[in-house]
């Protein structure tokens, strides 16, 4: 099953979203023919690229279940694409049903969804927002409404910083987030590396994202770790995100480079 055409317009159903690609690779439903068939070149690509994704969503609830233990009640999920089982409100709610959570995204047919799906759920909004222009997001009357900067919030950047292609404009995201955040907030990101990976088969999957209309940029250890300048990094540090405080069944602990990306979180001392 797959979302109407009718339901975003025509011109979003024939354009490929990052955020839809992600979610027919986790095995979800709200994506559309033109989605499927760039993840499928994807696949072909990459035949580990769902394993990379699977990887990605189990370090986010385990990054989320950590941060609401330390006392974190509120969280803004920045690029979060479709929120749909183990996404950020059910995994904080579950241990605390008043965690609230914006989340923001630049796909309509994303936010539309979160939508109906928080339908009824008071602590939890979705908006449509450019990550590449944090100030609009910080100062978004509905993001206000939920959240509070002078209490700690936790800010997720959970593959999304690949899409801000310019280092200084990745750089100027980063630090214009931490400055709103408060001593005591977290900022925690995942980000897929080219560490490991051949160079022609990289080149080849960038070329493939550039011309679905999703440039990105892939990164190293050091490139990542840059974005932590400043906060405190919770241990294990920056790692494969399978050995982010993995759980005793984790199938990619010995095998932590088929993960495909890197994760860590900061805390604002």
């Amino acid at each position: 099953m797959s979302v109407g055409r009718d339901t975003p317009g025509e011109i979003e159903a024939e354009r490929p979203s990052a955020a839809r690609i992600y979610d027919y690779l986790l095995g979800g439903y709200h994506n559309f023919e033109a989605d499927r068939m760039v993840a499928e070149r994807f696949r072909e690509l990459l035949p580990e690229v769902p394993l990379y994704m699977q990887a990605n969503r189990a370090f986010l609830r385990r990054v989320v279940g950590y941060l609401v233990d330390q006392g974190i009640d509120q969280f803004l999920d920045l690029g979060s694409g479709i929120p749909t089982v183990g996404n950020v409100h059910e995994a904080a709610q579950a241990i605390n049903p008043e965690v609230r959570v914006v989340y923001v995204d630049i796909d309509a047919v994303a936010v539309r969804q979160s939508e109906e799906i928080l339908r009824g759920n008071s602590n939890a909004i979705a908006i449509h927002g450019d990550v590449r222009q944090p100030e609009t997001i910080l100062e978004h009357p509905d993001v206000r409404r939920i959240l509070d900067f002078d209490k700690p919030v936790a800010v997720l950047l959970m593959a999304i910083l690949l899409f801000v292609t310019e280092e200084a404009d990745a750089s100027r995201t980063v630090r214009v987030l931490r400055d709103a955040m408060t001593p005591g907030s977290y900022l925690a990101i995942s980000h897929p590396t080219d560490d490991h990976l051949p160079q022609d088969q990289v080149e080849k999957a960038k070329n493939l994202y550039a011309a679905s209309g999703n440039p990105v940029s892939i990164r190293s250890l050091d490139q990542i770790k840059s974005f932590f300048d400043g906060l405190e990094l919770v241990e294990p540090g920056l790692v494969y995100v399978s050995l982010w405080r993995p759980e005793e069944d984790s199938g990619l602990i010995d095998l932590p480079e088929s993960s495909g990306y890197y994760g860590g979180v900061g805390r604002k001392l």
